[in-house]
């Protein structure tokens, strides 16, 4: 176990870094600022970040929260967010090991955690994202050649259905950035892991927006998007088992 802990701490600062990144496309995104061009300022005054102030977690920290130039508190999702990552990367390598597939699987993490806090916001998948996950999907199904349809069909496995309910609904029933979700997380997913993940979101939306909805009075307007992710995210790390364990109790 103690020769893992250099592995953990490395992939965990590498997660921090990309959560970094994280945070500069869930502000950024909404705005329709350039995430790639601009240089890292800060939100109140615009003054362009140091080097040295752009350590992720590390740098909040040394700063005490508050922006060098003018003082402003800082947002605590800037190292809640960071970290989060960090901690997405370490469970995906601990589950799925140090391989190709799971340095796709970090960077799928990320973007569903980006996609996640946009939707909570502003009620919309931003089309970027799901253009990034596609491109993910198609290098793992690439990878993965030898499950070629398994990996092909997860695009159609749930998106077709929520397709017909777009349409029968006419945009009421589902929003097309989640059909566009479910379609490109397919092709990571396989059939199986992609329908499990579908009904995992379902069941977690349902019960937690209930709550939300009765404790902080929240609009009935359900974001599925973060409730997608979450079930994505359960169904790519520990789906296998949970699907075995289904198929052995009832077959």
């Amino acid at each position: 176990m103690q020769t893992l802990i250099p592995l953990y701490i490395f992939v965990f600062l590498y997660g921090i870094v990309i959560g970094s990144f994280v945070n500069v496309c869930i502000y950024r995104i909404p705005l329709g600022e350039d995430i790639v061009k601009t240089s890292s300022h800060c939100m109140k005054c615009g003054h362009i970040l140091k080097w040295y102030d752009l350590f992720p977690v590390f740098s909040f920290l040394a700063l005490k929260g508050k922006c060098r130039y003018c003082g402003v508190k800082l947002s605590i999702q800037y190292p809640v967010i960071e970290v989060i990552n960090g901690i997405l990367y370490c469970l995906i390598v601990g589950v799925k090991g140090v391989n190709m597939n799971s340095i796709i699987y970090c960077l799928f993490a990320s973007a569903l955690l980006t996609l996640s806090v946009i939707d909570f916001r502003i009620l919309e998948i931003p089309i970027g994202i799901n253009y990034c996950i596609l491109v993910l999907g198609l290098i793992h199904l690439g990878l993965n050649y030898q499950k070629f349809w398994n990996y092909s069909l997860g695009f159609l496995s749930v998106s077709a259905g929520l397709f017909v309910l777009y349409q029968v609904t006419k945009g009421k029933g589902i929003g097309g950035g989640d059909i566009k979700l479910m379609a490109v997380s397919g092709l990571l997913l396989g059939v199986k892991a992609n329908i499990l993940a579908f009904l995992l979101a379902c069941i977690l939306g349902s019960i937690i927006h209930s709550i939300r909805m009765k404790i902080t009075k929240a609009d009935h307007v359900l974001a599925l998007g973060p409730y997608l992710a979450a079930g994505i995210l359960i169904a790519l790390l520990w789906g296998e088992g949970m699907i075995a364990w289904y198929m052995n109790l009832f077959f």
